[in-house]
């Protein structure tokens, strides 16, 4: 059984950062992909950001620039570092593990960016 657990949200004001992470546990293989998704109140979940184990990235255009993705093979582990976060980044946070055919997710974050 896989899990996500994610950590590293809270309530930043606009222009701050923070740094999510993510760690899978489990019986993982390589290759794989990890990501953030993120869902606001009332609306779908959207993509942020996708890392292949070989570390090739996807970002969703409202991020790029100012949100960085990262992880860590040996760890089973994702990071997402965000900056100039805006009060349209608010949501839930969401970490993904795409393995062998399988998508898991994580319990998801809160992140609150007040103006």
């Amino acid at each position: 059984q896989v899990q996500l657990v994610e950590s590293g949200g809270g309530l930043v004001q606009a222009g701050g950062s923070l740094t999510l992470s993510c760690a899978a546990s489990g019986i993982i293989f390589m290759p794989n992909t990890m990501g953030w998704y993120r869902q606001a109140p009332g609306k779908q979940r959207e993509l942020v950001a996708t890392i292949s184990s070989g570390r090739s990235t996807v970002y969703a255009d409202s991020v790029t620039g100012r949100f960085t993705i990262s992880r860590d093979n040996a760890k089973n582990s994702v990071y997402l570092q965000m900056n100039s976060l805006k009060p349209e980044d608010t949501a839930v946070y969401y970490c993904k593990l795409y393995n062998l055919g399988s998508n898991y997710w994580g319990q998801g974050t809160q992140v609150t960016v007040s103006s």
